[in-house]
């Protein structure tokens, strides 16, 4: 059982939460989860299997798709153990080591997919309001700099995570808030001094909203762009270009700045929409992304149909 208060010796387990009163329903709930799962795993690794042997899909925009496929991937399978365990196996507890480790991969893919996102926020807006110089700009060579450099740049970012969390004593609480460890969630259950990894947390945090209001300020220079052109027909085919991207946005940002205001302001409510909301951010964006790109994308989608109609036939 999960142990409020302990002793001042070392804790050897934290425990996770799954979703507060739905117990009696884990095997379904525990069903619906593994179908995401196993949705999300199978679209994203169908996108990148497409752009690496089709030659027609070697170009910018889809390089770019892989790296979030990569990112929605390193989420998925960051999360999935402890989500299996505490919904599949009822076995919430985890070792400091394990939770440290995980949290730091769910951090490392999250700040990845948020980069990529940022980056192809740059993509569209080079490709609606630059066309005629789209192509020498974005060449293969420079979009495998940018993805190591952005790569490199999140590593170093959350590198420090484990180790200030390393440093730490827990000896007090050892009940986590949600199914799976976040920095900020194990940072709380320590009993000695955690300043600085209150201090980085935040610079963290703030890296993320930059990358938000990149993409805002991206956006909004598109829309001039857009604006500008006399044709509505014109105007609704640049637009329907950046719709898959606004719909990953969405999917990404809108449970983290959920989450972030029911913690601020809702933090003594109850707790299952909380718990929801967290779990929604690492399953919905993985999960939706594959999809919405299929269906806006006509190489993909077509691509997509030709193989099965040739697989059936």
């Amino acid at each position: 059982m999960p142990i409020f208060n302990t002793s001042e010796n070392e804790i050897s387990t934290f425990f996770l939460i799954g979703i507060p009163g739905l117990e009696p329903a884990n095997i379904w709930v525990s069903s619906t989860i593994c179908l995401m799962y196993l949705v999300a795993i199978l679209g994203n690794c169908t996108i990148l299997f497409f752009i690496k042997t089709e030659p027609s899909l070697h170009e910018p925009m889809y390089f770019f798709l892989s790296m979030l496929a990569v990112s929605d991937l390193g989420l998925s399978f960051s999360s999935l153990p402890t989500m299996l365990k505490i919904f599949l196996f009822n076995a919430p507890g985890i070792s400091p080591d394990a939770c440290i480790a995980q949290e730091f991969f769910i951090h490392e893919f999250s700040a990845m997919e948020s980069s990529v996102l940022l980056i192809m926020s740059f993509d569209r807006f080079i490709a609606i309001c630059n066309p005629l110089r789209y192509t020498s700009i974005l060449t293969n060579a420079r979009v495998t700099k940018i993805g190591l450099v952005f790569f490199l740049k999140n590593v170093l970012l959350i590198l420090p995570f484990p180790f200030t969390l390393k440093h730490l004593r827990y000896c007090k609480k050892n009940l986590l808030s949600h199914s799976y460890c976040l920095h900020q969630d194990v940072m709380k259950l320590a009993c000695s001094d955690n300043k600085v990894n209150v201090i980085y947390g935040l610079f963290v945090a703030l890296t993320g909203i930059l990358d938000l209001t990149f993409i805002f300020m991206s956006y909004m220079l598109i829309l001039k762009a857009v604006l500008s052109i006399a044709s509505k027909k014109e105007r609704l085919k640049l637009l329907n270009t950046c719709i898959s991207h606004l719909c990953a946005v969405l999917t990404f940002y809108i449970p983290i700045v959920s989450l972030a205001i029911i913690h601020r302001f809702a933090k003594h409510r109850s707790s299952i929409i909380r718990v929801l909301m967290a779990d929604v951010f690492l399953l919905v964006p993985p999960l939706m992304n594959p999809i919405v790109y299929c269906v806006k994308s006509q190489q993909i989608r077509n691509l997509v149909l030709e193989k099965l109609c040739r697989k059936h036939n």
